[in-house]
């Protein structure tokens, strides 16, 4: 029987959505797959995209994708419930966020990758991580519109540190692209990748194709950056531990010098100034924050080194 995301699939390689014939995904992973493909239409390069960018604004295309959203949010909101409806009033919304932040800051997973994994478990979990921030930069630039005052100027800031501070060799994406050469990751086709993996990588989809979802979105770019520092270190104690090549260092290293003075002006120049003038926002950032804790824990419990998924 054709899953809905391989049906998709086809449909996009010939043009024509109207050749959709599957209309419900089989399980999670199958929907994963399936939104996957449809937010890589509004956020993947155009030369990867190729004849299929014409497709982002098709309707049918739009109403999959929304009637898949909403079965999926429903799932988020009743799994994180307690921590968004227990959520304090908005002047101290930004407590909330880091009472997420503060739990489960640093996986066992980080700890076993900087005292006892090999080489080969290390270039397993980092090429199914992918970085602190897979996408950030893209990321920030599309939390900003519509935004000012402190809160734009505070994201201005943080993606300007993501290129570089305008020098092309620190960019961040080039420091994780020389990782990948100078350790040997190989990238892991989709249809490969754990469920859990594949729903953290979706969440960035979800929250930057629905403006409506700009408050979450800031909370959980909100929740990678008070999170990445910790165990940014972890991942370069295993570099040093096992004598990696140069070229892996920077891209770790910068994050986890950097990330936690990020999630720092994060919450005092861009979270509060935007819950005073939009009270009704405190909510929604501890939400996004609470999905993104939601689904890097899901990711990180299938990560442990006894998961067959990566640590074989």
């Amino acid at each position: 029987m054709t899953r809905l995301s391989d049906d998709l699939r086809e449909a996009l390689d010939h043009g024509r959505p109207d050749l959709l014939t599957v209309t419900d995904p089989d399980d999670a992973r199958d929907r994963a797959l399936t939104l996957q493909q449809l937010y890589d239409l509004q956020l993947a390069p155009l030369d990867r995209l190729g004849h299929r960018v014409v497709l982002a604004g098709d309707p049918t295309l739009a109403a999959l994708k929304q009637r898949l959203e909403v079965a999926w949010i429903h799932e988020l909101d009743t799994a994180v419930a307690p921590q968004v409806v227990d959520a304090p009033d908005p002047d101290t919304a930004h407590e909330a966020l880091l009472d997420i932040a503060i739990t489960d800051r640093l996986p066992a997973v980080y700890t076993w990758l900087a005292r006892s994994a090999t080489w080969e478990d290390l270039v397993r979990f980092l090429a199914v991580e992918g970085g602190p921030d897979a996408g950030f930069d893209d990321l920030v630039a599309l939390c900003q519109v519509g935004l000012s005052g402190s809160a734009k100027l505070e994201l201005a800031r943080n993606y300007w540190d993501e290129m570089g501070n305008g020098e092309p060799s620190r960019v961040h994406t080039v420091l994780h692209d020389d990782l990948v050469a100078a350790s040997g990751i190989c990238r892991v086709p989709e249809d490969e990748m754990p469920t859990e993996a594949l729903e953290r990588a979706a969440l960035n989809g979800l929250l930057a194709t629905n403006r409506y979802l700009q408050p979450e979105l800031v909370g959980a770019l909100g929740m990678t950056e008070l999170q990445a520092g910790p165990r940014c270190r972890r991942v370069v104690q295993a570099l040093e531990r096992l004598g990696a090549p140069e070229d892996c260092f920077p891209f770790y290293r910068e994050h986890a010098e950097v990330d936690p003075r990020h999630g720092h002006d994060w919450v005092e120049n861009a979270v509060k100034p935007l819950v005073a003038t939009h009270p009704e926002w405190g909510r929604r950032i501890v939400r996004g924050a609470a999905w993104r804790a939601e689904t890097n824990r899901r990711f990180f419990e299938i990560a442990a080194p006894t998961s067959l998924a990566l640590a074989g």
